[in-house]
């Protein structure tokens, strides 16, 4: 063989042999990152799977509180719902708030569903001055109160400025027809012309109307726990609500002072809603939120009447 062919195909086995070492060095890259995209989405779902748990703990944590010994509930000066006992007696919180358990940690808050207006109850000069209350104008609160109303009906015959299915809501990119009958969530309120996410959830300047309605009372306002707004919302005029919040702020009413009387008013509750966090590796994994009433009994039980959760 002559020299110089020898020399190229030396040469060309050499290229040969780079060729193929990089087609390896690629594929094992690309191994390299599927394993760890795999690994990293199993620890993803493992995270979210222990965060679910975590905030399911919290709910179980907080119907501790409420299947309590208690007789009423009202704020504390941090605004943290307390249970009292008969005699007036505040009992202790269990830790609420970044709490250690296996796996992470959870947080919970909860609130008195009957401290808020009830929207399938409420009459519509009620809802009025609660949307006039956080601050929205005459043209947007006449749009939700009528489309509410017409949500609400029986039929599919529209307000002045309302909505239904045939003239709104089945034009819409995502059409649905109106439920015709009472809201069984709050979130329903979304669907409802004229109400946005904005007002919906609130701002750092502007409660959140999500706060201040519920769908899963009998009506009447709870005198212990309702904020201003909802009070607002009942007809209340300044000075009546500094004097409620001035005399719960040192133990809840036991009844509804006789000035109050036939206002919506009642001392007590049996409703209750629970907001919980499942937090794993220092991120809020899964929230959930339960509202559950008090079921009387030895021992006391709660039913659980909605359930929602994200993870």
């Amino acid at each position: 063989m002559r020299p110089g062919r020898a020399r190229d195909e030396r040469g060309f086995a050499l290229v040969v042999v780079l060729l193929v070492l990089a087609l390896v060095s690629v594929v094992a890259a690309e191994f390299s990152f599927s394993m760890r995209l795999e690994a990293a989405a199993v620890q993803a779902y493992k995270s979210g799977i222990t965060a679910g748990h975590l905030a399911e703990t919290a709910v179980a944590q907080a119907i501790r509180e409420i299947v309590g010994d208690s007789a009423w509930v009202g704020l504390d000066e941090r605004g943290l719902l307390t249970f009292y006992t008969q005699a007036g007696v505040p009992l202790p919180h269990l830790p609420r708030e970044q709490v250690e358990f296996t796996g992470g940690r959870y947080s919970y808050r909860i609130s008195d569903e009957e401290g808020r207006i009830n929207l399938n109850t409420a009459p519509p000069e009620r809802v009025d001055r609660l949307l006039l209350t956080l601050g929205v104008d005459k043209g947007a609160r006449d749009t939700i109160v009528d489309s509410l109303q017409d949500w609400r009906d029986a039929n599919e015959a529209y307000r002045l400025n309302g909505a239904e299915s045939e003239d709104t809501y089945l034009r819409l990119a995502v059409p649905y027809r109106s439920r015709n009958a009472d809201l069984e969530s709050v979130t329903e309120l979304l669907q409802v012309k004229g109400v946005t996410r904005a007002l919906f959830q609130g701002a750092a300047d502007r409660p959140a109307l999500v706060d201040q309605v519920t769908v899963k009372t009998e009506g009447r306002v709870n005198i212990n726990t309702a904020g201003p707004v909802v009070l607002q919302a009942l007809g209340l005029s300044d000075a009546e609500i500094s004097q409620i919040v001035g005399t719960r702020r040192g133990a809840p009413f036991s009844t509804v002072p006789g000035q109050f009387a036939g206002r919506g008013l009642a001392a007590s509750t049996r409703t209750f809603r629970i907001d919980a966090e499942g937090i794993v590796d220092g991120r809020v994994g899964a929230r959930l939120t339960a509202i559950v009433v008090k079921v009387a009994g030895a021992p006391p039980a709660v039913r659980v009447v909605e359930w929602s959760g994200l993870r």
